[in-house]
């Protein structure tokens, strides 16, 4: 297995790895339902922001600019460990209408502890072309933030490609012409449901760089054992928030279930501090409840794993056992584990 603990010095203070960080909407318009959970959660002083959402928020900006700290508008602690993407979501479809400069300094000016750089997302129905222009641009993007970038937070360079090779040759290529302390494989979400083919590209990734790795939207429930098996320091997720929107309740080992569904309880299993305070009933009529035992739930998952390693078990049993219940996360599963019996 290529799992690693390792503690990160930030601006912010240390953050010990692997960790999740959980995805904020602060500086979107219309969905900031990330409740606040800094202050709840003891290991979970983290989070993840869109850099781009929250700079063209004019009225945040101004604020942000002003005499506003970034953690006190996301109502957050002072400690929380900030990761910015770009952003580079929204460009999925079009180009960047923001320059890596720009990001960079709008990163440093909200006190981002990890910096992410510019990308352009890649699709599986764009041409072969198409996606290889994007991943050259992403790189051009990288450098040029690598060049801008003089503060104290970790600079994260993103790479994409959908064939092993190619990340490989991306961090390698950015290893040699840049200065990162990071890197951060994106693309991944549109490929999700084909588990071999992203652990494959995941497992290149780490065999490239024995520096930071991060994975940029598959920390739910399903993905983090396999996220942490392959070596991966960090992940970022709104599983938590998509689930509570569509009344799915997380459960670590089960995935998620319709809350509609479950009939016949008072209570609900989970020992954490929202199931044991409500009822099911109340859960049920309470959106920002769900999403709070929903985030607890893949809290549960990382300390699970980390409990069985610190417990000495035989991790790959606890895999074939965790991923017994479902056949085409086990199939990567046990793909990966040939690949990583190679490696070691």
């Amino acid at each position: 297995m290529l799992y690693r603990e390792r503690t990160v010095d930030t601006p912010h203070g240390p953050v010990d790895t692997p960790t999740l960080f959980p995805v904020r909407n602060v500086g979107k318009r219309s969905s900031d339902n990330t409740p606040g959970y800094t202050d709840r959660i003891p290991d979970l002083q983290t989070a993840l922001v869109n850099t781009r959402a929250i700079k063209n928020n004019r009225p945040q900006w101004e604020r942000l600019t002003g005499d506003h700290e970034l953690r006190s508008e996301m109502d957050a602690t002072a400690e929380t460990v900030v990761f910015a993407d770009s952003g580079g979501f929204d460009f999925e479809e079009s180009d960047p209408d923001v320059s890596a400069v720009e990001i960079v300094e709008a990163q440093e000016t909200i006190g981002a502890d990890f910096l992410g750089t510019v990308d352009l997302p890649l699709s599986r129905e764009n041409r072969r072309a198409e996606n290889q222009r994007r991943i050259d641009e992403s790189t051009r993007l990288a450098l040029e933030a690598s060049d801008a970038h003089d503060g104290d937070g970790h600079l994260i360079a993103s790479v994409h490609g959908y064939d092993p090779e190619t990340i490989e040759n991306g961090i390698e290529y950015l290893e040699a012409n840049g200065k990162f302390d990071g890197y951060a494989v994106g693309s991944l979400v549109p490929i999700r449901t084909d588990y071999e083919r992203v652990t494959k590209l995941i497992i290149a990734a780490r065999r490239a760089t024995e520096k930071h790795l991060h994975v940029y939207g598959l920390g739910g429930i399903t993905y983090q054992p396999l996220l942490l098996y392959l070596g991966v320091d960090s992940f970022d997720s709104t599983a938590f928030i998509q689930s509570a929107a569509q009344r799915n309740y997380l459960s670590p080992g089960h995935g998620c279930q319709p809350i509609a569904e479950i009939e016949g309880l008072d209570r609900l299993p989970c020992p954490c501090p929202t199931c044991k305070d409500s009822t099911l009933s109340e859960i049920r009529a309470d959106r920002t409840l769900l999403t709070r035992h929903n985030l607890w739930a893949l809290v549960t998952e990382l300390r699970r794993f980390r409990f069985a390693v610190a417990a000495d078990r035989d991790m790959e049993e606890y895999l074939d056992m965790r991923f017994a219940g479902n056949p085409v996360a086990n199939r990567a599963y046990q793909t990966a584990k040939q690949q990583i019996r190679r490696l070691t």
